[in-house]
């Protein structure tokens, strides 16, 4: 045994510098990932699913829903041979949702597959289908990229989740409109487990860049239950893919700052200069003056979503600033209000929402006019009692009330929404000093704002004014004791 293990070893140092090298890039290629860390939401994602329902002459059903929407469209004298497909997409993220103009999805066939129709979605290019006679394919692009059908679109080419315009609320706002769907019919692919090719390169804008998706990933089928929960169903096979978010990919500058200010001090602090960009005198129209007499012909009508953000011109240079102020001090509650100007002409903002970290959300009274919900990335730990110390319950989202203020209008005498809260005060942890009443982070719509600097916060009337009066004070009573001394020596 000895002389075996000695042979092994042997064998291993006599390995070439070459070839341990090829080790260990085999090793590290097989370490890929595409994931962007969310602290604030350590599991959210974007899941893409596909479940084949049934096996067709040279295809496969693919359903994600319990019902499955059958085609007959192919009953011809020539018979096409197809495969149907319903694929949904999942918002698994508390807080970053999908608004107007929605949701765009692609990726590359595996092998020379094409989609003789859909329903609930469209591909936006047809690609060329002229091999094609009698029936035309809906798309024969290698890659094609697809789009949900706008509301109103008519019945007969609906399907369940479909037809929102690609906008996904986010899981923590409405879970049972975090969801879309679509179906697809697709020729030319494998029939069975073995000779079916999954797709690849899937590429998810929503509705801009900053989600990576990783490859397909063939997972436990899927199981149904029927409407009357009498059966349950099961799919052929099933793969997943799943998008993560990150801002650096998303935007070359920040979408938002923050600014303060407080009852205690007349200082209102601004926005950093140039938070999210500067003004460019060499560039007229790169921003819009408020003030200026032709804005109307500048400004795009309202209901109209643009990418490229249309700003006022401002010190910041940012979409949208939020504001904390520190309106009132009571014996046992302190009461904030907040105010989220929109100075951007080009965006709506549907769904907003914000995520503040506070040390005080933990005892947060009574909130007005916005939907509050408590984030805790690490719940499982903090239940413990020695983790409580470390996790405290320190993140609240908020976010409008539907049909009331759910929507932040283009910049202009409509574009704000404000709410105060009300807190209990902590006797172990509550001051005004230090700007200890000031949030630590701040995001809008899932981006990380930019916050002044510590140093700028408004502070309590510092310490030095008291002790310049004491000291004056002490200095008025050491002359007008010299002066008794003297008077009465």
């Amino acid at each position: 045994m000895a002389n075996l293990l000695l042979f092994i070893a042997r064998s291993f140092f006599k390995l070439s510098s070459f070839s341990v090298l090829l080790l260990l890039l085999f090793s590290f290629s097989s370490f890929t990932s595409t994931e962007a860390y969310d602290p604030l939401d350590p599991n959210g994602n974007i899941t893409i699913k596909w479940d084949i329902m049934s096996w067709t002459a040279d295809g496969y059903v693919v359903n994600v829903l319990s019902s499955l929407i059958t085609y007959d469209a192919c009953i011809a004298e020539n018979v096409i041979k197809f495969e149907q497909a319903v694929v949904t997409i999942y918002n698994f993220q508390q807080y970053r949702h999908i608004q107007a103009p929605g949701w765009t999805l692609g990726w590359k066939w595996a092998k020379k597959e094409v989609i003789w129709s859909m329903m609930g979605g469209q591909t936006t290019e047809q690609g060329d289908c002229s091999k094609f006679k009698g029936n035309i394919p809906h798309c024969c692009k290698k890659d094609p990229t697809v789009v949900d059908l706008l509301p109103g679109t008519p019945y007969n080419q609906q399907i369940a989740n479909c037809c929102k315009g690609g906008v996904l609320n986010s899981w923590v706002q409405d879970p049972t409109t975090a969801a879309s769907s679509f179906q697809v019919s697709v020729g030319q692919a494998g029939t069975t487990n073995k000779t079916v090719r999954v797709p690849r390169n899937f590429t998810l804008k929503a509705p801009g860049p900053g989600y990576t998706c990783g490859p397909a990933k063939i997972v436990k089928p899927s199981r149904f239950v029927t409407a009357d929960k009498r059966r349950v169903t099961q799919a052929l096979m099933t793969w997943n893919v799943t998008c993560t978010y990150s801002q650096f990919l998303a935007k070359k500058t920040p979408s938002c700052c923050v600014s303060l200010s407080s009852f205690y001090n007349e200082t209102i602090v601004p926005c950093p200069q140039c938070a999210c960009g500067c003004q460019n005198a060499s560039q007229p129209g790169s921003c819009v003056d408020p003030k200026a007499p032709h804005i109307a012909s500048l400004v795009p009508g309202t209901g109209k979503n643009n990418l490229a953000p249309l700003v006022q011109c401002t010190s910041h240079m940012c979409p949208v600033r939020i504001h904390w102020h520190v309106k009132l001090n009571y014996k046992e509650y302190w009461r904030v209000k907040v105010t989220i100007p929109n100075f951007n002409y080009n965006m709506n903002y549907t769904q907003w929402n914000l995520v503040v970290q506070h040390p005080n959300f933990n005892n947060l009274t009574q909130i007005f006019s916005f939907n509050y919900k408590s984030l805790t990335p690490y719940a499982a730990i903090s239940k413990t009692h020695l983790c409580s110390m470390f996790f405290r319950d320190d993140t609240a989202m908020l976010w409008g009330v539907k049909f009331y203020n759910d929507l932040l209008s283009q910049a202009g005498p409509l574009g704000n929404v404000q709410s105060e809260l009300l807190f209990r005060k902590d006797k172990e942890t509550f001051t005004f000093e230090k700007g200890w009443a000031f949030p630590r982070r701040i995001y809008f719509n899932g981006d990380n704002c930019v916050m002044p600097p510590p140093d700028s916060y408004p502070w309590l009337p510092n310490a030095s004014s008291h002790q310049l009066v004491s000291a004056l004070g002490l200095l008025t009573t050491l002359v007008a004791a010299i002066a008794f001394l003297f008077e009465y020596a």
